[in-house]
């Protein structure tokens, strides 16, 4: 897995200065209120398929910044198996921030997880799987239409 994100606002970061940006960000509003949101999006190409995983730090009703990060896979041929790994990449990704946090005075900011699949469609099937997997791990999560961190962001740079 690649180590190093992209951001609009700081161009190409290594994961502990992605860390570093996101406190930064928090503690220059401590007024204002924060939501930490991971969230993956695929696209498949012929024998392989590329995969985007982004982190936003939400000042709410204010706007944000987020980073994030491509890998291609080789043979992932299925939806099924494409939204499998989008989930667990999100979730490992949430794993890592929640126990950095741990160390950098955050801990109050729990991430939350925004899946790639909904109701309508051809990923209904795999909501109870998907959600099971984040509520096991202590997450609290989003599905469509309201995922906008994997449906939107992440899905811009797929």
């Amino acid at each position: 897995m690649d180590n190093l994100f992209n951001s609009p606002s700081y161009g190409l970061l290594d994961y502990q200065v992605v860390l570093g940006k996101i406190a930064d960000y928090i503690k220059a509003d401590t007024d204002s209120t924060y939501k930490i949101i991971v969230g993956s999006d695929s696209e498949a190409r012929i024998g392989e398929a590329n995969f985007v995983t982004a982190v936003i730090v939400h000042r709410m009703g204010k706007g944000g910044i987020y980073f994030w990060r491509k890998n291609r896979l080789q043979n992932q041929h299925s939806m099924h198996e494409r939204i499998a790994r989008e989930t667990q990449m999100s979730l490992e990704l949430a794993w890592q921030i929640r126990d950095d946090f741990q160390h950098n005075g955050l801990s109050a900011y729990e991430p939350e997880v925004h899946l790639d699949v909904g109701m309508d469609g051809v990923s209904r099937d795999m909501v109870k799987w998907v959600t099971g997997m984040i509520l096991g791990s202590g997450f609290a999560y989003k599905i469509k239409p309201d995922s906008w961190a994997a449906s939107k962001v992440a899905d811009r740079h797929t």
